[in-house]
């Protein structure tokens, strides 16, 4: 008895979502988009039966127990904590700030029987889920150092909109980056202590978008991060990870990790790997084909991700004849809000390290910061 399912967004992302949804046996019952218009538009093309720009349309629908959010990351905090505050089971893009992480934290552990999970596709990645194995199992040895190369076209919209203001969530470093270091933990099973890193935007004006608008998100980005964990050398693992979106031409995602005994690599859905003394690497797991629908703006390791993402999370609502019911080994390596609060903090933490020049430390929020604090510091300083 799967759930019905409401769709939040009408981007390149929603576009392939719900057919895969539907080819799995859900049903798609509502639309949300930011106007009318883009709802409508949108439901037709997919045969969604129901339309708005009404938030809470979608939410109290009757029929729509599991809600998927893929929309600007400043409004993702707001819709998910309310999904989970009626009893919706959530499925979400990331957050625009780790204080909005932070409140979807404390929703979820609020309502535990309600499945909450990001949307963090590259775990479900067949090359990573062989990868992770490999690393178990000691195909490099002492894992010692990741490099991450993610190279394409621009990210920026047709038009000025939250893709170029690096404050509502649009970058490199917030769109790609957050993805490849919520990945580099699950496959270390480590998290960063420190990090360092640089930021540049590049284009910040373009023929579509110029006179007062400038681009404020970067399009360039170079980190470091010095991760710890248990099971790992006393150094850690140093990680590399550059993000490039000025790349014409096709989409480069390449995931390295060296070890004491050999290395294995991702290059997009394919897993290659070469040990020590060994001449040439080996094809460990071919990308396999992709059969859906093609989107210029997703690289083929988010679809085939997105396609695995759906296929776990079919098999754990079948597990249960109740509808919003659901079990957790069929979707267990997919991110939790706790680690999503993890990446936001990392990605403040890169972004601390950019202004600064210098390495800043990861430090997770345990309780949300008092709004009035700065205008309480304010104070104090004029009365001194």
């Amino acid at each position: 008895m799967l759930p019905g399912v409401g769709v939040f967004g009408t981007g390149s992302t929603a576009r392939v979502l719900v057919p895969l949804l539907k080819a799995e046996g859900f049903e798609v019952h509502a639309l949300w988009g930011r106007s009318e218009e883009e709802a409508r538009c949108l439901a037709k093309e997919l045969t969604i039966p129901f339309h708005t720009s009404r938030s809470d349309d979608v939410l109290l629908h009757q029929d729509v127990d599991l809600v998927c959010i893929f929309i600007p990351p400043s409004m993702t905090r707001q819709i998910a904590v309310k999904a989970l505050g009626i009893g919706k089971n959530v499925v979400c893009e990331k957050a625009a700030t780790a204080v909005d992480s932070f409140k979807m934290v404390t929703a979820a552990r609020y309502y535990p029987q309600l499945l909450s999970i990001m949307g963090n596709t590259l775990r479900f990645l067949p090359a990573f889920v062989a990868m992770r194995q490999r690393l178990v199992e000691g195909y490099v040895g002492k894992m010692q150092v990741c490099d991450v190369r993610v190279y394409g076209p621009s990210l920026l919209d047709q038009s000025y909109g939250w893709t170029c203001e690096e404050l509502m969530g649009g970058g490199g470093l917030h769109t790609f980056g957050s993805a490849v270091i919520d990945l580099l933990s699950y496959l270390t099973g480590a998290r960063a202590n420190r990090v360092h890193g640089l930021l540049r935007t590049f284009v910040q004006q373009n023929d579509l978008i110029r006179g007062i608008r400038r681009v404020t998100s970067d399009d360039f980005c170079f980190f470091q991060m010095l991760m710890g964990g248990a099971g790992l050398s006393p150094g850690g693992v140093c990680c590399t990870v550059t993000l490039n979106f000025n790349m014409p031409g096709s989409f480069v995602h390449d995931v390295m990790i060296v070890g004491s005994e050999g290395r294995l690599v991702a290059r997009g859905a394919e897993l290659y790997g070469q040990r020590n003394g060994s001449t040439a690497e080996e094809l460990l797991l071919g990308d396999g084909g992709w059969a859906g629908p093609a989107v210029k703006e997703m690289h083929l390791s988010h679809l085939h991700g997105l396609s695995s993402t759906v296929k776990a999370l079919r098999r754990s609502f079948q597990a249960h004849k109740e509808r919003r019911l659901w079990a957790e080994e069929p979707v267990a390596i997919a991110p939790t809000f706790e680690e999503g609060l993890y990446v936001q903090t990392v990605v403040e933490a890169v972004k601390r390290s950019s202004s600064t020049g210098e390495w800043e430390c990861v430090e997770i929020m345990s309780q949300e910061p008092d709004p009035n604090h700065n205008l309480c510091e304010a104070l104090q300083r004029n009365k001194s």
